[in-house]
């Protein structure tokens, strides 16, 4: 496994990072397959897998149902082990996600993600948007708290997992680090990549595998070109994988370029 740096940060990231939806959460994603749940004793093997493999970057979110709070049991005596990003502004309760952005929702989604994950610091926390991203960064107050659980310690970077270039360039301003959409039918954010690069500032890539529906040539390796794609761009940080089969992560991480 190699590392890069995310940004200026002073965190140092795997390649590839374990994405945990489906830890917590079956309804209302969009997968090409439908899948069950993993219990206790197979999370726990999917993630000493990824430790095995050198992976140190786990994903979670208020919005990936009970992922959070599994995550608290299952990292426990391994926390300092991982690098742990979660979310604010997007909730999914009884099978319906709604968005709330205030600074009042984004300090209590931050301390109540500290009890679910049983620690005392979060290392990046990213606004969930719902699309809108000036109007959240401009309107909201949303980054504006993070910054301030961040001067308490609470998080190590802030930033915004979004859905425009101009939006995850301008968390990228004020914060740390952008969750952007990068794959090989989905280039348009690459701006924001540009950005990072040049301002020293990180940069996590989700649907890197469009979510299992990349096409390429028919002699051509889907994957190993996807991930070749991605991590040639020198303003990547990490990619996020959400997967919980084990022989599709440990050919996810064969895939890295050498």
């Amino acid at each position: 496994m190699k590392y890069r740096q995310l940004g200026d940060t002073g965190i140092e990231v795997s390649l590839l990072g374990l994405g945990t939806v489906k830890l917590g959460r079956d309804q209302g994603v969009k997968y090409p397959t439908a899948f069950k749940i993993p219990d206790d004793q197979q999370a726990l093997e999917l993630i000493a897998l990824a430790e095995d493999l050198g992976v140190n970057l786990i994903d979670t979110a208020p919005a990936y149902g009970s992922s959070e709070s599994r995550l608290g049991g299952l990292l426990q005596g391994r926390r300092q082990r991982w690098v742990i990003c979660s979310k604010v502004g997007e909730e999914f309760v009884d099978g319906q996600s709604y968005f709330n952005f205030t600074p009042e929702h984004t300090r209590m989604s931050v301390e109540r993600s500290l009890q679910r994950l049983r620690t005392d610091y979060i290392d990046i926390v990213l606004i969930h948007s719902d699309g809108d991203d000036m109007a959240i960064l401009q309107k909201e107050g949303t980054l504006q708290a993070l910054a301030e659980l961040k001067a308490k310690g609470m998080i190590r970077a802030i930033g915004l997992s979004g859905k425009t270039v101009e939006g995850a360039i301008a968390a990228l301003q004020q914060g740390d680090v952008a969750m952007v959409t990068y794959n090989l039918e989905h280039q348009e954010e690459k701006p924001v990549l540009d950005y990072a690069q040049a301002h020293r500032k990180g940069v996590l890539i989700k649907k890197a595998l469009a979510s299992g529906h990349i096409c390429v040539g028919p002699h051509e390796d889907p994957l190993r070109k996807s991930m070749e794609f991605v991590f040639a761009h020198p303003g990547v940080s990490s990619a996020i994988i959400g997967t919980i089969n084990p022989e599709h992560f440990k050919e996810n991480v064969c895939a890295l370029p050498a």
